[in-house]
């Protein structure tokens, strides 16, 4: 099946982002979340984005108009009826991702590909909410979406060879680079990259540094383009938390149990960027 429109479910950072090189791509985009404020903004950030891309002269001003015209916005999925492919970016939580993709299979065409763009939560769980776990699939984009080439496909237990062709060339027609995992909590990019995080929050929390000393070592020292510390608050504390807390449920293993500091944090309200307070003010 040809692929022409779009629908995407979240007008947070990743959806937003995902909507953007949807449309940038030439596809016809719905994004889709619970009020119109939310929106609003996310219209407003892919307008600001691809502004940027016009000033650096990867994009011309017509290209920008053209994206803008193909991307529509809603409060429900209703208008998903007519999507070709349909992919998710809201907060990270099993619940609300299953009960998300059973009304997800209920108003979608029957042979339509479901995606996620789940950082840690199993593809083999939402497909079983789904009622089609076969054309369920992981795709996780990395942050920000119109940056970054990198697509994490996670195959769940049940997904088809053919769903996953369809997210693989979708990649493609992107301009992404698309890597598989198989379904396990984390999947390969945050399994890896997480503990190390969290034990920067621990080396912070014994004082084993300041957070300018840690990212100051691993930034010249490993060559890494940003520091732990400064990453997890551009990712947001909480969704940090988040993924660890699933990597511990899932793996049982003590060494992915969330920092306390972490935890503190965020019960604080210090999410990192987004609240203007983390390790570092904002």
């Amino acid at each position: 099946m040809e692929i022409k429109s779009i629908g995407v479910v979240g007008a947070g950072t990743m959806g937003s982002g995902i909507a953007q090189v949807f449309a940038q791509a030439g596809l016809s985009v719905c994004l889709v979340d619970v009020a119109e404020p939310m929106l609003e903004r996310a219209r407003m950030t892919i307008d600001r984005s691809l502004s940027k891309f016009v000033a650096k002269g990867a994009l011309t001003s017509a290209d920008k108009d053209g994206a803008l015209s193909r991307l529509e916005t809603a409060t429900t999925v209703d208008g998903f009826t007519t999507a070709d492919f349909i992919i998710e970016a809201i907060r990270e939580d099993r619940d609300a991702k299953c009960a998300l993709f059973a009304g997800l299979h209920a108003v979608a065409k029957p042979n339509v590909v479901l995606a996620s763009n789940t950082s840690s939560i199993s593809i083999t769980v939402l497909g079983e909410a789904s009622g089609r776990a076969d054309r369920v699939v992981g795709m996780h984009f990395m942050n920000p979406v119109p940056v970054m080439s990198l697509v994490e496909l996670v195959r769940g237990q049940a997904t088809s060879d053919a769903a996953m062709k369809t997210a693989s060339e979708l990649c493609g027609v992107l301009g992404k680079i698309a890597v598989e995992s198989a379904d396990y909590p984390g999947f390969i990019s945050n399994r890896i990259l997480m503990p190390m995080l969290n034990e920067a929050m621990f080396a912070v929390m014994e004082g084993v540094g300041t957070p300018e000393a840690i990212d100051t070592v691993m930034k010249l020292g490993m060559n890494h383009p940003m520091g732990p510390l400064a990453l997890a608050d551009f990712i947001g504390l909480d969704v940090c938390l988040a993924i660890l807390n699933v990597l511990h449920d899932g793996m049982g293993d003590p060494k992915f149990r969330p920092c306390p500091l972490l935890r503190r944090m965020v019960a604080a309200g210090h999410l990192g960027r987004k609240s203007g307070q983390g390790f570092y003010p904002y």
